[in-house]
Parts: C-alpha cells; structure tokens; sequence
C-alpha cells in the first residue's frame, strides 16, 4: 500500500489523490501540514524520490528565499528534510510513495507511475 502526502488546497494533490481513487490503487493519505512528517522521516522520503531530493523543495516559496539556504544546497538530503521540518509549506505535493520510490504529482498523472 502506497502514501499521498497530500494538500486539499492545492488543485494539483486533489487530482492526484482522484487519479489514485479512480485506479483502484491502495493507498494512505497523509495531511502532511496538519501531521508534519519528522525529520528522519523526511530524509528518507526524499532519497526515495526518482527525481532527486531537490524536488522536494518548493524553490519558489517566500519562505525558501527567506531561509538563505542556497539552490547548490539542496542535494543534501539532510538539508532538504531540515528545512521542511521548520516550514512544512516548502514540501512538494502531491507525493506518492510505495515505500521503496516516490514520485512528485507533477504532472499530477504521474502518480500512477509507481
């Protein structure tokens, strides 16, 4: 059984979580910004990504500008899961992970892929 780590205000994590539904495939949701993932847990999802731990990162957020983290920083896992555990917000979503790969909802299609 997978996990979506999901944003029910963001257009792109409700189409994923309705592809999921829609596929009959079996998985968990996970509100991570009312249940915030640890830090160990973090660090783990983002070594799984098939696109590299920077994706984790929403770039484009205030919150990432403020934190003077540099982008050359972001292939460090410990890094990465650091600055999502101070501000949940910076997360990429809609996530699927099956526990050994995870992939970003971007295009959110790509859910399926697992």
């Amino acid at each position: 059984m997978g996990t979506l780590y999901h944003n029910p205000r963001c257009s792109k994590s409700r189409q994923a979580f309705q592809l999921l539904n829609e596929s009959d495939i079996e998985f968990t949701v996970v509100e991570y910004l009312k249940q915030p993932l640890t830090f160990d847990e973090l660090k783990s999802l983002a070594l799984r990504l098939q696109s590299g731990v920077r994706t984790l990162i929403r770039t484009g957020e205030e919150e990432f500008s403020q934190s003077g983290v540099s982008t050359k920083d972001l292939d460090d896992a410990d890094v990465v899961a650091k600055l999502i555990v101070e501000c949940p917000k910076l997360m990429q979503r809609p996530i699927h992970d099956n526990g050994k790969l995870a992939v970003i909802g971007r295009p959110p299609e790509d859910v399926l892929g697992l």
